[in-house]
């Protein structure tokens, strides 16, 4: 049976039970979407806290990249006072090579100019005996005079080529010492670039991390213009007293006879670590390994004791070279001890920059010392020029004297042969007045003049 649907308790009944349908149909969705809704929120507030994380670490990235650069422009303001004070020092030396360069113009002209006075001189003074002398008495000593001249002429040129010589080898030292400083600052910004390139490469192998610590401080070496052989020697085999044998990476000789011993020591792993380290945490830590490596190399280095070696004259200290200089001093702002601790252990540590100067102050040692040796070997042929000079002087004086003895012979004969009552010419004419039989004559002159003399000494009676 079906309801009537024009009734209306059966109308209400149906828009009562779908009312009900409805709001109950409403309160589940509603309450769904209020579950939905909080899990909306949980979910953003977990995302929101993600998020503040990374911005806190994002942060003390941006602060610690800061201080990276910060620590690059102070870096970068070192190398530029440093710069600054090369080019000062480069217009210095540049200064003092012109007026050295012009002193010795002036003294190998003055040298010049003494050399063409003496020639006129000897020339003149030649020319005048010659001309006042002259005849077979200048003949017979004109062989002797060029045997005294020749070997003083001789000497002269000697010296004046040896002057020469030294005065070109000083210019082409002192044009090569003016290009080694003007290259100075590219050269150690070389050496540093080449070791930073070489960080990675030599960080895992410690022969390979010797062998390029020689190859820079060889090129150190070179830099300062020491000879290899001469003024320094790499590789030197050496025994102590008990017969231990020891090979130093270089050993640097002195004029004074004594020897300066370097070794090159790496010590990279910690300070590469300490470069890539990305918190201060981690950086303190690798620095601080970084520090006691080095502390290792120089124990190490002052436990081989390189001054009782047979054969090395060495001072109470060896050199420590340390071939990346911005290693070194990291080391020594972290602890300002490392540098003294080594300096009571008898070793100084060294860098490239360091190491250049104190080998350009033996190079110019060196120079002095040769410089001096050329000095004595001047001043040893000078005085036996001078003894040479006072030889030909006393000889030439001699020469004079004998001359002027010859001359007053040469009046006496002259004399006795024309003058007086009995002279010889006026005897022999006689004789010839008397029938002597002669096939030649006297000079009418001379006769004449003896007659003269026969005159006066008659008016004189």
């Amino acid at each position: 049976m079906f309801p009537n649907l024009s009734d209306p308790y059966w109308l209400g009944a149906v828009f009562g039970g779908c009312l009900m349908g409805a709001l109950v149909a409403g309160l589940v969705v509603r309450s769904r979407l209020r579950v939905a809704w909080r899990r909306q929120l949980h979910r953003d507030a977990r995302a929101l806290d993600v998020l503040e994380e990374r911005l806190a670490t994002a942060q003390n990235y941006v602060l610690d990249l800061r201080e990276r650069l910060t620590e690059r422009q102070e870096a970068v303001d070192q190398w530029q006072e440093r710069c600054n004070a090369l080019r000062v020092r480069v217009a210095e030396l540049e200064t003092v090579l012109d007026q050295e360069r012009k002193q010795g113009e002036e003294k190998l002209a003055l040298l010049q100019d003494a050399r063409k006075q003496l020639q006129s001189e000897f020339q003149v003074l030649a020319q005048r005996i010659f001309e006042e002398k002259g005849g077979q008495l200048v003949e017979r000593h004109q062989t002797a005079f060029h045997h005294l001249i020749d070997p003083l002429r001789d000497q002269i040129e000697r010296f004046k080529r040896r002057v020469e010589d030294v005065y070109d080898k000083e210019t082409r030292d002192r044009v090569a010492l003016q290009a080694e400083i003007q290259n100075l600052k590219s050269l150690n910004q070389r050496i540093g670039q080449e070791a930073l390139n070489l960080t990675r490469a030599l960080k895992g192998d410690s022969k390979t991390r010797g062998n390029w610590g020689e190859v820079v401080l060889a090129r150190v070496l070179e830099a300062a213009g020491l000879q290899k052989g001469r003024e320094f020697d790499t590789q030197v085999a050496l025994r102590d007293r008990d017969g231990r044998r020891f090979i130093p990476d270089a050993v640097v000789r002195l004029p004074e006879g004594r020897d300066v011993v370097i070794d090159a020591k790496v010590s990279l792993n910690s300070y590469e670590a300490y470069q890539r380290s990305e918190t201060a945490a981690e950086r303190e830590l690798h620095l601080e390994r970084h520090v006691q490596s080095l502390r290792r190399h120089i124990q190490s280095l002052a436990a081989k004791n390189y001054t009782d070696l047979e054969g090395l004259f060495s001072p109470d200290f060896a050199l420590m070279f340390v071939p990346i200089e911005a290693a070194f001093l990291a080391a020594v702002e972290k602890d300002g001890t490392l540098f003294t601790e080594a300096l009571e252990n008898n070793v100084v540590v060294v860098t490239p920059s360091t190491l250049l100067v104190t080998l350009r102050v033996i190079a110019h040692m060196w120079r002095q010392v040769y410089q001096s040796r050329h000095a004595l070997e001047i001043a040893r042929r000078a005085g036996a020029l001078y003894d040479k000079f006072v030889g030909f002087v006393e000889a030439l004086q001699e020469v004079g004297q004998m001359l002027d003895r010859a001359r007053g012979a040469y009046h006496t004969a002259h004399d006795r042969l024309v003058s007086g009552n009995g002279n010889l010419v006026r005897r022999t004419e006689a004789l010839k007045a008397l029938g002597a039989k002669a096939a030649k004559s006297l000079p009418p002159s001379l006769v004449e003049k003896a007659g003269e003399a026969r005159s006066d000494a008659d008016t004189d009676e």
